[in-house]
């Protein structure tokens, strides 16, 4: 039995179908799995004594940053990490700066996303070792000019406190071209 056959894993988010999908490939890996779907609160969470949670950024009302702190608090040895369709720089940063151990950005991976989550306590298994990035992913990993400009934007945004009108006075431009560009998906 390996490691992650005795790991208990909480997953937080609204989206049923992935939840439901990362639960049933969680569990056939011996894991124990618990899930929220609809609204929760700190203390819920905090009950679960998991050794790993998964915490969607925008869970319903909710924001999974919320419950970073008081998790990292009451469990400092459980794994947390942030999974999100909106990833951001100033989110993820905000995430670390608060206690998660990682931040993920929409479609993951399961095998990486297994690693996040359990990889101080995964065994050496084929396909599963913490190696260095291969060389071609340092060339993947740069940005493109379109997502430079949503990482400058959602770092203003968030050094503005959310205000859209002061964030448009700080970048230049007009208050409805910065609402456009946040409707958009990140590029």
């Amino acid at each position: 039995m390996n490691e992650s056959q005795r790991i208990k894993l909480v997953l937080v988010d609204d989206d049923a179908v992935l939840l439901r999908t990362l639960a049933r490939r969680f569990e056939q890996t011996g894991a124990s799995v618990v899930t929220f779907a609809e609204p929760c609160t700190s203390a819920q969470l905090i009950a679960e004594q998991a050794d790993a949670y998964l915490l969607d950024l925008r869970f319903a009302s909710q924001s999974g940053l919320s419950f970073v702190e008081p998790l990292r608090t009451a469990l400092p040895n459980c794994r947390i990490v942030l999974l999100t369709g909106y990833g951001s720089i100033a989110n993820a940063v905000q995430a670390v700066k608060l206690g998660a151990d990682d931040y993920l950005t929409k479609p993951v991976d399961f095998q990486q996303l297994r690693q996040v989550l359990c990889g101080r306590n995964l065994p050496a298994e084929a396909g599963l070792q913490a190696a260095a990035p291969p060389d071609n992913q340092t060339a993947s990993s740069l940005l493109s000019p379109d997502q430079l400009e949503w990482e400058h934007i959602q770092r203003v945004l968030t050094e503005q406190d959310g205000n859209i009108s002061q964030t448009a006075r700080v970048l230049g431009m007009h208050r409805r071209t910065l609402q456009r560009k946040l409707l958009k998906r990140r590029p």
